[in-house]
């Protein structure tokens, strides 16, 4: 069974704005990004994606926006040399209570339900601690990466779980995940 590597979108793939992004042509990929992905396919790791939206439950945009955009990223993504399997996202206002928003593990124990994957032997990658807790919920690797939420505060003062490794991009972190294979 291939390894699976899943990714948060806004601050690991694409730029952390301050807004939420409503149209495809808003979405910044962060640089190395793309190379990063295509390595991380090329090496056989079966890519995912998992992030919450919430502005799909606080009404900013809807779920064919939503899908618009991820389908652009998707196309830039293909384009580079690399392939996402799927995308899991959770479109709930942080205040319903979900299972699926980060940090509870719901869209990680979807896509092992739906993919077959084996989450003890996957790895997240993500900029912030909801990213990291996931990540442990479930037993798997988890890389924190210093491109979005952690460019504000030292990662090592995170609260426990700690992340396995720090890294200052997704690149680096790929290129070390596919040295450790």
């Amino acid at each position: 069974m291939r390894r699976a590597v899943f990714l948060d979108r806004d601050g690991t793939l694409t730029a952390e704005t301050g807004k939420y992004i409503t149209h495809p042509d808003a979405l910044q990929i962060l640089p190395g990004v793309l190379p990063a992905l295509r390595l991380l396919t090329e090496a056989g790791f079966r890519l995912f994606l998992f992030t919450n939206q919430a502005g799909v439950g606080k009404g900013h945009l809807t779920l064919e926006m939503l899908t618009a955009i991820h389908a652009h990223l998707q196309t830039q993504i293909e384009a580079a040399g690399g392939h996402l399997e799927a995308i899991y996202f959770c479109p709930h206002h942080p205040n319903v209570g979900c299972e699926c928003r980060k940090p509870k593990s719901g869209l990680l124990l979807q896509a092992a339900q739906e993919r077959d994957v084996d989450l003890s032997t996957s790895i997240v990658i993500g900029d912030s601690i909801r990213d990291i807790v996931a990540g442990h919920s479930v037993g798997a690797m988890t890389l924190l990466v210093q491109t979005g939420h952690t460019t504000a505060f030292d990662p090592h003062d995170f609260p426990p779980p700690h992340p396995d490794q720090i890294f200052p991009s997704l690149l680096e972190a790929s290129e070390w995940l596919i040295s450790q294979s």
